[in-house]
């Protein structure tokens, strides 16, 4: 069977997984909803596009590899992939999957995988937390030189090059983007995010599929499926509906969420670029999330704990320093460690990214939090000839800046219950290792209760 026979059958398959949790998969009118259990309850993703066709684009092998964009950005996984899911198509398929490429899937480039030992150790990374290998050169007048490489894969020249281990971003809630990649390597100043998606969907056909570009007509009704879904968490485990007395949880609402460039940004920036705001933020209202608050005087004690988590993102006051981007040093719009809450960075109305393109860099990648299984790069800077080691140089491999070293964006929240492991390179394996990381990092002093809600809040997204 093709490959896009395969995904007609999974297709259908999942409706019919669906039905068995008890959601409808298709309404009547167009079949415009899918439904997937996970381990917090039942996700649902809607499409204002009409209906879920496979036929579309995104469906579709459009290079030389086998692989579509659903390769690696897949429903029941909110819209990417996780290693549970990997590895189980490497078990069914016996590391034959189209994922399991070895221009990207593999931990280099070009990797032995001549016997089943080898193969799976080829792919370790993508088996064990959900990486893509991104190979990127050292750009020409980078104000850095890679000056040591501490590389447990050997890949590429070591000097002038560097591999990132990534995960891949989710394909929905994309109406809410400010910034398109981790690294922001295919946003461009002043051009609308919908541009930016295209330029994603052709150089994703080119590199990642290995094929020729894709026509604009493809490339087009790849981005407008992807900009007609959304995601969110309807069915929570233990409290049941999250659209019910007054909740405004699930998919329907992202829809008519307002949203522009720029929203309720705490530095009130206005970008000048097609869907920024038209006028100024007004400053942060920290109260970004304001879907569960009907629940604080909930009947049930376990929809209260989502209330309280709601509140403690919104409001909970903690010391943000030396956040690179931010508040990190010269050039940084603020100076100095200041108090905020989690939605400083998380602003965007019910969504929770970044409103605006603003990478950050909160120490992910310093050389203390490194695994045995990435690489350190040790960099140094051209003038002053000082040294950053780093497991990924972030930002700085897109625009060659000392200053961009480990900087990267903050993706969408909504949907966060089906896509572990957290962060670029899948470091926190739950969210508690998530939220561990970031009341260590920020000192914040959160009680095991504040975690539990806190926990309870996210999975509810």
């Amino acid at each position: 069977m093709t490959r896009n026979g395969f995904i007609v059958v999974e297709l259908v398959a999942w409706m019919a997984l669906v039905a068995s949790a008890g959601e409808t998969a298709a309404d009547e009118a167009g079949r415009n909803r899918l439904a997937f259990s996970n381990g917090a309850g039942v996700q649902r993703t809607i499409t204002t596009g009409g209906a879920f066709e496979a036929d579309n684009p995104f469906f579709q092998s459009l290079g030389t590899n086998g692989r579509t964009c659903f390769t690696c950005h897949q429903p029941d996984q909110g819209w990417t992939v996780t290693p549970a899911g990997i590895r189980r198509r490497y078990e069914e398929t016996r590391g034959l999957d189209p994922m399991f490429r070895t221009n990207d899937g593999s931990n280099c480039e070009g990797a032995d995988v001549s016997d089943p030992a080898r193969r799976r150790g080829a792919f370790s990374q993508l088996l064990t937390r959900g990486l893509i290998r991104i190979g990127l050169p050292v750009p020409r007048g980078a104000e850095f030189t890679i000056v040591d490489v501490d590389d447990p894969y050997s890949c590429g020249a070591p000097f002038t090059e560097a591999s990132m281990y990534r995960r891949p971003l989710p394909t929905t809630n994309l109406r809410f983007l400010s910034t398109v990649m981790w690294d922001g390597r295919e946003t461009v100043k002043g051009q609308s995010i919908r541009a930016d998606l295209l330029t994603q969907a052709i150089n994703a056909t080119t590199g990642h599929a290995q094929g020729a570009a894709p026509s604009s007509a493809e490339a087009a009704a790849i981005v407008d499926f992807e900009l007609s879904l959304f995601t969110a968490q309807i069915d929570g485990r233990t409290v049941g509906s999250l659209a019910t007395q007054k909740a405004r949880g699930g998919p329907n609402v992202l829809p008519m969420q307002p949203f522009c460039i720029g929203i309720n940004d705490p530095l009130d920036l206005l970008p000048v670029m097609p869907g920024a705001c038209a006028t100024s933020s007004g400053g942060l209202d920290p109260n970004v999330f304001t879907l569960f608050g009907a629940w604080q005087s909930n009947d049930s004690s376990r929809r209260r704990a989502i209330a309280r988590g709601e509140q403690l993102f919104n409001t909970r006051p903690f010391t943000i320093d030396n956040v690179g981007g931010l508040n990190g040093g010269a050039g940084d719009p603020i100076a100095g460690p200041f108090t905020g809450t989690c939605t400083v960075c998380h602003d965007t109305p019910n969504a929770g990214n970044h409103s605006i393109s603003m990478a950050l860099n909160i120490g992910l990648t310093d050389e203390s939090r490194r695994t045995a299984d990435l690489p350190l790069y040790r960099l140094q800077n051209n003038a002053t000839n000082q040294q950053i080691t780093t497991t990924d140089p972030g930002r700085a491999m897109v625009t060659g800046k000392w200053s961009d070293i480990g900087k990267f964006k903050g993706p969408v929240l909504r949907a966060l219950a089906s896509r572990a492991p957290y962060f670029h390179n899948g470091s926190a394996a739950t969210l508690e290792e998530a939220i561990d990381f970031y009341d260590t990092r920020f000192h914040i002093g959160l009680s095991l209760q504040e975690k539990a809600d806190l926990i309870a809040f996210l999975n509810a997204l």
